[in-house]
């Protein structure tokens, strides 16, 4: 597999994305539900937005790495959350993810009414090998 990265400016890299994404040669795409913060039960989380980000980050990589993809294989990762505000004062968390597991991908961040039941946050992604 080829990934190039299509960047024709910089200010994007503050903001843990990239413009473009090609790929060639592709074995195979793994196209990923939205992943929350819902524990093994099932459960719903009701806690900040903070806490959510953090275990639905966790959710996501734990299917990614059952699919056994890389997480650095990411190409598309889109954002789904009901408080943009509370989803950027928090984005560091994000930030942090992305750089420590050299991801590059392209995204989009959409604020919703509403969630299932009490949840903030919801990451869709699609992953190449």
């Amino acid at each position: 597999m080829e990934k190039k990265i299509i960047n024709p400016w910089t200010w994007q890299d503050a903001r843990s994305y990239v413009q473009a994404v090609e790929v060639k040669h592709v074995e195979s795409t793994l196209y990923v539900s939205g992943q929350t913060a819902i524990d093994e039960h099932g459960i719903s989380s009701d806690e900040h937005m903070r806490v959510q980000l953090q275990k639905t980050l966790e959710n996501l990589e734990k299917v990614i790495r059952e699919a056994d993809f890389q997480l650095k294989n990411i190409v598309r990762l889109n954002i789904y959350t009901t408080d943009s505000a509370a989803l950027f004062e928090n984005f560091d968390l994000f930030q942090e993810w992305i750089d420590r597991n050299q991801i590059k991908q392209t995204s989009t961040v959409l604020e919703v009414q509403q969630l299932f039941e009490t949840l903030k946050v919801e990451l869709e992604a699609t992953v190449v090998k």
